[in-house]
């Protein structure tokens, strides 16, 4: 994305006061990005090329803002239950956190199940050992957490539901966990503004055209606590921002009165 100049052309169309990516492959000396109006987080995971997470806040934000006091990867519970024969979920930088005044903002890739869901079961140990995680952080204050949850909830979150039922990314064990975040108090903030507004992905498989056809999944997403959902005031998917085959989302809130 960076080499191909849409990381640029997002920044300027867009200009995010916080912007979180996922699967980032680097670790910060391995890239070169000139933002000077942004400080950079990172969480890279201990595997070169792999996985990986990061947050971008504008200078700006900081200066109206408490600044970041928490960024890094978050202590999991039952850590020896996040490993298998494909490496340690823990290590893979898939979750940075950031503690703003009055909210939590946690950044998280989740783990694949893979194509024959041989990483299924760690898969859903994940799902519960984040909810856990994301509770503690509920006990202080507010929570939004985003990101690509590899996983689509309804049959409306993705094109061809009916040739995909058990397959990664739509089995019943994704879609329970997914349902997990929201029996919690979690709401899925672009349900939340657009209701069951349908055709709205936001992943293409790279081949036969289907980005063009719009024959996707909604698999990124932002999920906000109960007592923070009413300062969301937009949402958005941005299919229009190439260099990937996923594309931005975006949430906007009110300030705090």
């Amino acid at each position: 994305m960076i080499k191909k100049g849409e990381f640029s052309r997002l920044i300027n169309q867009y200009a995010p006061d916080v912007l979180c990516l996922q699967e980032t492959k680097a670790r910060p000396n391995q890239i070169e990005i000139d933002l000077p109006e942004y400080q950079e987080f990172w969480n890279s995971a201990d595997r070169a090329g792999y996985a990986g997470t990061a947050i971008f806040v504008k200078n700006s934000v900081l200066g109206r803002h408490d600044p970041i006091s928490e960024a890094g990867s978050p202590r999991l519970t039952n850590k020896d239950a996040l490993v298998d024969h494909y490496g340690d979920l823990t290590k893979e930088g898939r979750i940075i956190t950031a503690e703003f005044a009055d909210f939590f903002l946690v950044n998280v890739y989740t783990p694949n199940a893979k194509e024959d869901l041989s990483r299924l079961s760690l898969r859903e140990r994940w799902d519960a050992a984040f909810l856990n995680y994301l509770e503690k952080l509920c006990q202080a204050k507010p929570v939004i957490f985003c990101g690509d949850l590899n996983v689509a909830h309804r049959e409306i979150d993705l094109a061809r539901p009916h040739e995909n039922v058990g397959k990664h990314g739509f089995t019943d064990a994704e879609r329970a966990g997914f349902q997990q975040f929201l029996d919690a108090g979690f709401t899925d903030v672009f349900r939340h503004v657009h209701g069951d507004k349908p055709h709205q992905y936001t992943w293409w498989t790279p081949w036969a055209q289907s980005r063009a056809r719009n024959v996707g999944w909604r698999i990124d997403y932002f999920l906000a606590s109960h007592d923070i959902i009413d300062r969301v005031t937009a949402a958005a998917i941005h299919p229009e921002q190439m260099g990937s085959d996923h594309c931005p989302i975006s949430i906007e809130l009110s300030e705090k009165l």
